[in-house]
């Protein structure tokens, strides 16, 4: 029997046995393979990317106990309802925006619901323009339609953002775009700069308000080679997640006109959102202002080297097929496709962490068609240590954990 062959006999062996023990717990095969996961990602000692939301509540406490001197007098009150450290990074928010306002929102769900009813409000059309692929769309269980009273049309399905040329001619009126930068579904992908601009020119002559879903916004200017203002300045209003890319707590913020977000606080105390005390969060996504987001640029760019190093290590190891998506990253996050089924590649991904201490592919592979899987990768501070030798490395010893036959 070849060591290939005793591999794979050997994989099927333990598989075979965690599935009994599975049974014998209680536990579903999903259960158990996201707590293999988790122990996965904490035991790894090397990893692309190390995100917040997959630490311990003590790491996440001692990480913003250190930062939280930097970025705030700790010896102010906390916040009652909005005041204090949330009416500060509201602030802080606006200016690095650069628009007139912003309000702080405990989920970018209500901040989009809420924006985009006050400018049908004020435009006296309900219909929202955007892409099949939007967040909304695809993720929020229709809360644009079932609560907002908002009605979605879907411009395309392209795995793009929306061309001028189909804003232009769409076949019925709206009264705002939205556009989410990036378009995380497809790929995390943006449009250029021109191809932006040309596009919020045919919203605007068609007189619709723009409104940018820009949870991760904060990862753009390298792509556009443009100031965080000048992007944001674009569009009406603009939503901005602080979790996404600066590792806060959680929370959302929208930016915009005063008259809008003075409009849009109303509408946050009527869904909820008029949270007693915030003081966490806020402080949390002050500390991703101050510590993550001068370092996105550097992961934008080293997402480039590991994309690159990615496409060679699958070439070198002979699979058939493999696609880095976008070839060069748009932002610090991007797609890899493979010719295999989705929990072959999980399994994988987990075996290589468990086995070698390299989580190369820490988020779980989903179904992209018949044969094929996709997975995000993002890098991170932690991937900022990996070569383009080291990435091409832990291709190969993804590779050789692969089942054949």
């Amino acid at each position: 029997m070849t060591d290939t062959a005793e591999r794979d006999e050997q994989q099927q062996a333990e598989q075979s046995d965690r599935a009994e023990q599975s049974d014998r717990s209680g536990q579903s095969e999903q259960e158990r393979m996201r707590e293999r996961r988790r122990v996965a990602l904490a035991k790894a000692e090397r990893v692309l990317s190390r995100p917040g939301h997959r630490r311990t509540i003590r790491e996440r406490l001692a990480h913003l106990q250190e930062a939280a001197p930097e970025v705030y007098d700790l010896d102010q009150p906390v916040d009652i309802y909005g005041n204090g450290i949330v009416a500060d990074l509201e602030q802080r928010v606006a200016a690095l925006l650069g628009t007139q306002a912003a309000a702080f929102f405990p989920t970018g769900t209500m901040a989009q619901q809420v924006a985009l009813r006050c400018w049908a409000g004020r435009t006296g059309n309900p219909t929202v323009a955007l892409h099949a692929l939007a967040h909304p769309e695809v993720h929020e269980r229709h809360a644009f339609s079932e609560v907002s009273g908002l009605r979605p049309v879907r411009v395309t399905s392209e795995p793009r953002l929306p061309t001028a040329a189909e804003i232009r001619d769409f076949d019925e009126p709206f009264g705002a775009l939205m556009l989410e930068l990036p378009l995380r579904d497809a790929g995390f992908v943006l449009p250029t700069w021109e191809e932006l601009t040309e596009v919020v020119e045919a919203a605007r002559e068609r007189d619709a308000v723009v409104h940018f879903d820009g949870a991760r916004l904060w990862e753009s200017t390298v792509h556009f080679g443009r100031p965080l203002e000048e992007i944001a300045g674009l569009a009406d209003s603009v939503y901005v997640s602080f979790y996404k890319s600066l590792d806060g707590f959680g929370g959302a913020a929208l930016a915009g006109p005063k008259t809008l977000v003075d409009e849009a606080k109303t509408w946050r105390h009527r869904y909820g959102g008029m949270v007693f005390q915030q003081f966490p969060t806020a402080l949390s996504a002050l500390a991703g202002l101050e510590r993550e987001l001068p370092r996105l640029p550097d992961y934008v760019r080293h997402a480039r080297v590991v994309a690159a190093a990615l496409r060679e290590g699958f070439a070198a190891a002979g699979i058939p097929w493999a696609r880095v998506h976008p070839e060069e990253p748009h932002t610090h996050d991007f797609q890899v496709w493979l010719p295999y089924d989705a929990d072959v590649l999980t399994e994988t991904a987990v075996r290589q962490a468990e086995e070698a201490g390299t989580y190369l592919f820490a988020v779980p592979w989903d179904r992209g068609g018949p044969g094929l899987s996709f997975s995000e990768v993002a890098v991170r501070s932690p991937g900022l240590e990996w070569t383009a030798d080291d990435v091409r490395a832990a291709v190969a010893g993804f590779v050789e954990r692969l089942p054949t036959g």
